[in-house]
């Protein structure tokens, strides 16, 4: 069952109503959150810990939220953040680690909870070398189809530039599998 965001917002206000507001919002928001986290991050374990992450930062830092944009925007603010931040300390660990040898389709291919094939793969493989920002506004747009606009709220940049890195992003993949041929 969806919950209307105004209620939701006034029952987390009150001290009284806040934890079962936000067991609402932790059922409501889970399933599109992980998919946003997973489409960064990959891998079902890691994605999982990185939307736990998310719920301990948004409890924490509820009375900060300022009601500029709507709860679920900050939430997937907040999954975006954290999944980028996972996704650069895992570069890090991988420099100093080499034995990290797989590509991203193999571990993909060999994770249980990947449903997709080899063409999927493939194409989280492309995705993956894509820049931070390119790689976020193709997921964005790409997957959860969303408007331009509102993808410029989420993570605060123009149109203009959003549209450039969407083109740029479906370039390089478009590239990737060219060159795969």
């Amino acid at each position: 069952m969806a919950y209307d965001e105004k209620q939701i917002m006034q029952q987390l206000s009150d001290p009284k109503t806040r934890r079962q507001a936000f067991t609402i919002v932790v059922r409501q928001y889970s399933e599109p959150l992980y998919w946003k986290i997973r489409r960064i991050v990959l891998n079902h374990d890691d994605a999982n810990d990185v939307m736990q992450n998310v719920f301990i930062k948004a409890w924490t830092n509820l009375d900060e939220f300022q009601s500029k944009s709507k709860f679920s925007t900050w939430l997937y603010r907040i999954a975006i953040n954290e999944s980028l931040d996972f996704v650069r300390k895992q570069k890090t660990a991988s420099c100093v680690s080499s034995d990290e040898d797989l590509s991203v389709a193999n571990k993909l291919m060999a994770d249980d909870y990947f449903d997709g094939d080899e063409t999927q793969a493939q194409l989280q493989e492309a995705i993956s070398q894509l820049p931070d920002v390119q790689r976020m506004v193709f997921n964005l747009r790409y997957y959860d189809e969303m408007k331009y606009s509102e993808i410029s709220k989420l993570l605060g940049t123009s149109e203009g530039a959003l549209k450039a890195s969407y083109h740029l992003a479906v370039k390089k993949i478009t590239e990737f599998f060219k060159n795969r041929d």
